[in-house]
């Protein structure tokens, strides 16, 4: 194209990849004036008025009203501007279908009623408070009247849900099924019958334990840290590294329990994981259907939700490599 060539509507309609009635529409909506009238009414468009009708296909496309465009193309509004508010419109969209197809996939998978399509309707469409206040009354009744720390029921209920601003539709689906389920009287007694047996007789008793929690999230926590930092550094259990990291989870043992850190005291460490290692393998090749279906499923819920690894498979310990280190 020439910039002193004038092109009749066919052309200008082919160029800017509109169709002739409208070209014909949006100059008679006086959004693309043309360049020149002939004497016998046609309309002639040249490169810059082609230009235009490009931008208003490709903004009308993009769902922008007739007003919008005009704006833009009479220089009342920035383009950047007028793109960033559809941006957000577009966007806000998106979440309210995101939010549908949970409803409805949940609905067809549970071949819901009218009332439970409102209530779960309801559940999505929860504000932050609403469901900070859900998650409180389910671990304020389960965790009342439990024989085990305080603390550390505290500590159980610190993982909570999380439902980001701009959620997935398996965010969402999580989130629906988590509310139902902690709103569900029969799920939070199954879940509190869990927690009294699982940690108010032994062993689940010693390590719901205080000092026992606090060397776990604290000192344990931190020298664990370092012993995977260590062991995927493919250091040798013998080596130097590897037994300064060992020396100090065995002294930080031996004085949580108020024993000197011994080669005896060490060779028992060695003794217990092993057989620790044997009781998980043995857990793993068995399948739990109390944890998988009360605290176990509140907590990978939570894990979708939250988008974090299901719980233990973050930095899974190196516990044969630590054996190792332990008897080198």
């Amino acid at each position: 194209m020439y910039d002193n060539e004038l092109y009749p509507i066919g052309d200008a309609a082919h160029r800017s990849g509109l169709s002739v009635s409208a070209v014909r529409f949006y100059s008679d909506a006086g959004v693309i004036t043309p360049t020149r009238l002939t004497e016998a009414g046609y309309r002639l468009y040249d490169v810059h008025a082609i230009a235009r009708l490009e931008l208003v296909r490709t903004l009308r496309e993009l769902d922008a009203g007739l007003e919008d465009i005009r704006q833009v193309l009479d220089g009342e509004t920035t383009l950047h501007d007028l793109l960033t508010a559809h941006l957000e419109i577009v966007e806000r969209q998106e979440r309210g279908l995101r939010a549908k197809r949970a409803v409805l996939r949940t609905l067809v998978q549970q071949k819901g009623t009218a009332a439970q399509a409102a209530l779960l309707h309801k559940l999505v469409s929860m504000s932050d408070e609403e469901r900070e206040r859900l998650v409180d009354e389910f671990w304020n009744e389960v965790g009342a009247d439990l024989d085990v720390p305080p603390e550390f029921v505290e500590r159980l209920r610190q993982l909570r849900p999380q439902l980001p601003q701009d959620p997935t539709a398996a965010q969402l689906e999580a989130w629906i099924e988590l509310a139902d389920l902690i709103r569900d009287r029969e799920f939070r007694d199954a879940v509190h019958t869990y927690l009294q047996s699982t940690y108010a007789t032994e062993p689940g008793k010693l390590f719901a334990a205080s000092p026992v929690q606090e060397f776990i999230y604290g000192t344990g926590m931190l020298i664990m840290q370092d012993i995977i930092t260590v062991y995927r550094s493919g250091a040798p259990a013998e080596s130097p590294r590897a037994q300064e990291v060992v020396v100090r989870l065995v002294q930080a043992t031996a004085e949580l329990g108020g024993d000197e850190a011994t080669a005896g005291f060490r060779d028992k460490m060695a003794s217990y994981f092993t057989e620790m290692i044997k009781l998980m393998d043995e857990e793993e090749a068995v399948e739990d259907p109390w944890f998988d279906s009360t605290h176990g499923r509140y907590t990978s819920l939570v894990a979708v939700i939250n988008g974090t690894p299901p719980e233990g498979e973050e930095d899974p310990v190196p516990w044969p490599w630590i054996v190792a280190a332990l008897r080198a």
